[in-house]
């Protein structure tokens, strides 16, 4: 199979793209932009793989995405490339705007195109997989049930509204169109790699240099937590299995509070790298909350874990400990990016 990736220099796009190539004997062709957040390193063996292409092209770009499709010609397209901080929404909201919502059409169309002029087999067999979030379904209260593939959309920052305007989209050109589209929701994703403006990889790093921890309000947001390995296979199973029209919610069964999973990054640092100054616990800051902070999210995975037959292998515990120490083994990497990509930028929480 011939997969068009989106986004395979960024987290979640990285772990994908080494799973493909570790895994199936799918060619990948990576289309990033390169923004601030996307790795070639965090591609590893992919770099200079024979069955990895990486190609440096904007989404928005209608031509360049006609281009793509002609030369690459996919059977399938998994489409992860997206701004996805909310801090950033807030400050900035027209990069999402114009990435997740113009990107997305722009994608949808080149697909469009390309799907009508395949062979019937091929035609049929077509995917186009559209990767989102749980953030579009809103915020939970304490005692609601988990979020599930029926769940009403309530997105309530500009990053979760404009996921959730692409992920109508994707819909309604199956509808409209005939396009074979899939559409995921997942969880918080945690793992190596992942670009330290986010709530693990900032505290672990933070909590190594001996700086504060910023925590917002009291800590007690409840997020849902996916090992980002465990999130590629599932993603890998649903473009390989999953049926046009259809929405599958990727979840790890893994709630925690942000200040449970703060204390949990102490807790294995400490045992780890012990700090002679004493327990990590004492940088603990809890700072103002920001604007639209949902207070609980959490997926019910039962109907995808039934159909397809995946269940994320990692708990919650030994996820965190496999990502605590890639970032003590890879200090190379992320002190480098710290020291290029956030001189005079602002350091953030997000969960």
């Amino acid at each position: 199979m011939k997969v068009l990736l989106t986004g395979g220099c960024g987290f979640i796009g990285s772990a994908v793209v080494r799973h493909l190539l570790r895994t199936t004997d799918h060619m990948v062709a990576n289309v990033d932009k390169m923004t601030y957040a996307a790795s070639e390193d965090a591609l590893e063996e992919g770099r200079g793989h024979t069955r990895h292409t990486l190609i440096k092209a904007d989404i928005c770009d209608a031509a360049a995405m006609r281009a793509v499709f002609e030369a690459h010609d996919p059977d399938a397209v998994m489409h992860l490339a997206a701004e996805s901080h909310v801090d950033r929404s807030i400050d900035g909201p027209s990069d999402f705007v114009q990435t997740n919502v113009t990107g997305t059409f722009t994608l949808l169309e080149a697909a469009r195109r390309h799907h009508a002029g395949l062979p019937a087999e091929r035609k049929a067999a077509f995917r186009f997989h559209h990767i989102s979030t749980d953030e579009v379904f809103g915020a939970l209260s304490a005692d609601a049930p988990p979020f599930r593939e029926d769940t009403p959309y309530d997105p309530r920052s500009p990053y979760s509204a404009t996921k959730a305007a692409s992920d109508h989209l994707v819909r309604a050109w199956f509808h409209t169109y005939g396009l074979p589209t899939i559409v995921s929701n997942t969880c918080n994703n945690y793992g190596p790699w992942q670009f330290p403006e986010k709530l693990i990889p900032l505290v672990t790093l933070n909590a190594l240099q001996g700086k504060e921890l910023p925590v917002y309000g009291d800590g007690s947001n409840i997020r849902d937590w996916l090992f980002v390995e465990d999130h590629a296979a599932a993603l890998v199973q649903v473009m390989e299995r999953g049926q046009p029209g259809e929405t599958y919610a990727i979840g790890g069964r893994q709630t925690r509070t942000n200040l449970d999973v703060v204390r949990a990054i102490c807790a294995h640092l400490d045992k780890r790298v012990p700090d002679s100054a004493g327990a990590r616990e004492r940088l603990i800051r809890f700072v103002r909350d920001r604007p639209g902070h949902d207070f609980r999210y959490e997926i019910d995975p039962s109907r995808t874990e039934q159909v397809l037959g995946w269940k994320a292998p990692h708990d919650f515990e030994s996820g965190l400990a496999k990502t605590i120490d890639w970032y003590l083994d890879n200090e190379a990497w992320w002190t480098a990016v710290r020291a290029a990509r956030y001189a005079g930028q602002r350091l953030g929480t997000t969960a």
